[in-house]
């Protein structure tokens, strides 16, 4: 059961990584040419939301049936912290990641509330070029690329 939802977290998130490019890109694009706010970048905004909870679900499940969870009853928080394995896996990844998640759904729900595209199109490029540096910070690159 491990196996099966670490390669669906690691796939899921290619997908992640992808639609936050692009929501990113075209938000930013159409802001600096100026262009109108249309209902395909309500999709795009809409879509990076969905696939974004759907990441975070499969990582919660796949943090409680990961064997790296038994480490904190093994070492303790202090020694979780001196690893820096353990520590990005069990803490930075996790928790950075729920932040990403939350500026992301934060972005989406300030920009449904503006009512002009200058400012819906600003509000997406600033939350969520936010969320996508965060989470490329955090992304165990070593262990994903493999």
């Amino acid at each position: 059961m491990y196996e099966a939802i670490l390669n669906l977290h690691s796939y899921w998130a290619y997908l992640v990584l992808i639609i936050l490019i692009i929501a990113v890109v075209n938000a930013i694009v159409k802001s600096v040419g100026g262009k109108e706010y249309s209902a395909k970048d309500f999709r795009i905004a809409l879509f990076t939301l969905i696939v974004s909870h759907i990441q975070l679900l499969i990582g919660i499940v796949l943090y409680f049936v990961s064997p790296r969870f038994a480490v904190f009853s093994e070492l303790g928080m202090g020694g979780v912290m001196k690893d820096a394995v353990n520590r990005l896996y069990l803490v930075e990844h996790p928790i950075v990641n729920i932040a990403v998640v939350a500026l992301i759904t934060i972005g989406y729900s300030k920009h449904k509330k503006k009512l002009t595209s200058a400012p819906k199109l600003k509000t997406i490029a600033i939350f969520y070029t936010i969320a996508l540096v965060l989470l490329l910070s955090r992304i165990p690159w070593d262990a994903w690329l493999s």
